[in-house]
């Protein structure tokens, strides 16, 4: 399971350091609920740049809320990143769709989409941010789950709540706009 915070607080996993603060906020304790949503949002913000560009902040924003009022739902502490990837793709698609023009994402988000891109450099960063903007949401969500977070076709599937032949040809249409527009 990918993640922005490194190997978790005490050199474990991620889900080890936040399965005591997951615990802790479901019983009502209010600093282990702010600590836990201080730890996951690099994560949820790494996720929502690429598949909301333009209101990234908003898609953030959203999916921290849901994830304060839906703990409490949560069963298994140990799956609480799973969880919250699951709440901000639903947020940030939500997000992205409200918005009627589109702008870049973040270059620094578009260059872990290592498979699609070729290391030129600099002026690599605004091109890639051009054609990765002209993408339907529903392309730029699947290929940051593929290419991003590395998930299967299935995992993506299900986060995305839909058939894992639809993610196959979304991610093949979106790969291959990517890459006709990136070689004119």
């Amino acid at each position: 399971m990918c993640d922005s915070t490194g190997d978790g607080a005490n050199g474990g996993e991620p889900w080890d350091a936040a399965a005591p603060l997951v615990r802790a906020a479901q019983a009502g304790d209010a600093l282990a609920m702010d600590d836990l949503l201080v730890l996951v949002t690099p994560y949820v913000t790494r996720l929502c740049r690429p598949i909301a560009p333009v209101d990234w902040a908003d898609a953030v924003q959203e999916s921290l809320v849901a994830v304060f009022k839906g703990l409490r739902g949560l069963r298994d502490p140990r799956a609480f990143y799973g969880w919250v990837r699951t709440v901000t793709v639903r947020e940030a698609v939500r997000q992205a769709r409200r918005t009627a023009v589109e702008q870049p994402a973040d270059p620094d988000d578009i260059a872990r989409l290592g498979g699609l891109l070729s290391d030129d450099g600099g002026e690599l960063s605004a091109h890639v941010r051009d054609v990765l903007a002209r993408l339907p949401v529903q392309h730029r969500a699947v290929l940051v789950l593929r290419e991003l977070e590395g998930l299967d076709e299935r995992s993506a599937a299900e986060l995305l709540q839909v058939a894992p032949g639809t993610v196959k040809s979304r991610l093949h249409r979106a790969r291959s706009s990517f890459r006709k527009a990136w070689s004119r």
